[in-house]
């Protein structure tokens, strides 16, 4: 294990994967534990969340696995306090979770509304609001949060998820400038196509199965909106938010980050 996060305490959100595979909350946390953080690994599904804690205890780091739902403040209040009745402090908040409810304005339900708007942007303000008086004490930490390349480019059917994750974005700013003279840094990322479950639904025939020629169909014509001519994996989004995370960035607060191959250059 390298030092980048020697000693410091993670609460990561959506640290989790659901099926097989890795998603971005799993690769932070673990790529974080290398680096020498506690990890509080938080998911609305318990066995993910301790599979993830499994892989970190295995490689010989230090992992609580906690099940919460993120869009309800008295859940999200209880995981904060058990953070800190089990490490003392908070160094990082990475929050990683994220829905789409897909279609056009007429299609779109007020419950799907209700939901997307949760779970993408309630979420946030939630974790923060009882992660940052932690931090303000403590004098410092920093803030990654998670928006999505839809907040550079319009699709159909999108507006939803493109919109709370816009607002993700204005609320990191709103909260980097607020928290600042605490030493706190907030920042977010605007992640391109990357590899996971979560874009692996493209690709799932009706039974929820993967249909092997449509992945790899959808995958050949992501490669192509990248000058680098490929996809996004988690780890490359685990990079860029260990790079937030450490001390590396210590001067860095309020920005939008992206890693997505180039695919949101104008041309």
């Amino acid at each position: 294990m390298a030092d980048r996060l020697k000693d410091k305490i993670a609460f990561v959100t959506g640290a989790g994967s659901i099926g097989p595979g890795w998603g971005n909350g799993k690769a932070v946390a673990t790529l974080f534990a290398r680096e020498g953080a506690k990890i509080f690994a938080l998911d609305i599904n318990a066995p993910a969340a301790e599979e993830t804690r499994d892989i970190v205890t295995g490689e010989g780091g230090e992992c609580t696995a906690y099940q919460a739902d993120v869009t309800k403040a008295d859940e999200v209040a209880a995981a904060v306090e058990a953070c800190i009745a089990a490490y003392g402090r908070i160094d990082v908040l990475h929050n990683n979770v994220g829905i789409v409810e897909s279609g056009g304005p007429v299609e779109t339900s007020e419950e799907s509304w209700d939901r997307g708007a949760a779970v993408n942007l309630k979420s946030v303000y939630l974790t923060c609001k009882y992660v940052l008086p932690h931090m303000e004490r403590q004098g410092g930490g920093s803030i990654i949060n998670m928006a999505s390349a839809a907040i550079d480019l319009a699709v159909p059917g999108y507006g939803l998820y493109a919109a709370t994750k816009a607002a993700v974005t204005q609320l990191t700013q709103s909260f980097a400038v607020e928290a600042g003279p605490d030493g706190i840094r907030v920042n977010v990322l605007a992640p391109g196509l990357t590899l996971t479950n979560f874009t692996k639904r493209h690709s799932r025939n009706p039974d929820g199965s993967l249909n092997p020629e449509k992945y790899e169909a959808f995958v050949s014509a992501m490669r192509k909106t990248s000058p680098l001519d490929r996809v996004g994996e988690a780890i490359d989004q685990a990079w860029l938010v260990l790079y937030l995370a450490s001390d590396a960035s210590r001067f860095c607060t309020g920005q939008i980050w992206r890693a997505n191959g180039g695919a949101a250059i104008p041309h």
